[in-house]
């Protein structure tokens, strides 16, 4: 049996958080670039938000020093109330790797719980399948068609975002269209 993995950071939740992003979980800590959401550097998740926010893919990273900047992305999601977290509170690794393939989520987020602790977000946004596969369950709601929202029995607008993973087989800009176009349903752009 694997080892169960529990999850490496407390949610991100700025003051006045109008949208939740939810991936699956981080991967593993050898592939990490910082310590916080989306830390890995071949990952589209901070290339995207520079571009859609900036219009700079490089906008959240500094190349020299091939690392993300912190306290630029910290400064871009209080700005917009944007709060992170992850739909795997507890996994277990069935490859070893990064995979939501080969991810086995044995806890998942308490998300009434964390949605309790922003009074002014109504919407999740997940970052690929599996992950809006877990908040369908959570929610009993279907899960949407890329790019689009379902509507749970509380209110809740749930959106299913096309995975930031470089192995998802889709261009940043058109990602980055996804991801847009949500941002601005909900006023952030």
């Amino acid at each position: 049996m694997t080892e169960l993995e529990s999850h490496p950071w407390p949610p991100f939740i700025p003051d006045g958080a109008k949208v939740l992003i939810m991936g699956t979980f981080p991967p593993p800590e050898a592939r990490w670039a910082m310590n916080f959401y989306y830390p890995n550097r071949t990952n589209d998740f901070w290339p995207m938000m520079g571009l859609i926010f900036f219009g700079d893919r490089y906008a959240l990273y500094d190349s020299e020093n091939r690392q993300f900047r912190l306290d630029a992305i910290i400064r871009l999601l209080t700005d917009k109330g944007i709060a992170l977290n992850d739909t795997g509170r507890k996994i277990r690794r069935l490859k070893g790797n990064a995979s939501d393939k080969y991810l086995e989520i044995v806890e998942p987020v308490p998300l009434d719980e964390l949605l309790g602790m922003m009074p002014e977000c109504h919407t999740v946004a997940t970052t690929g399948e599996k992950a809006a596969g877990v908040i369908a369950h959570l929610t009993d709601t279907e899960i949407p068609r890329m790019g689009t929202m379902t509507m749970a029995d509380s209110g809740l607008e749930i959106w299913r975002m096309p995975s930031t993973s470089r192995a998802y087989p889709l261009a940043l800009e058109k990602k980055a269209a996804y991801y847009a176009a949500m941002f601005r349903h909900l006023g952030l752009i």
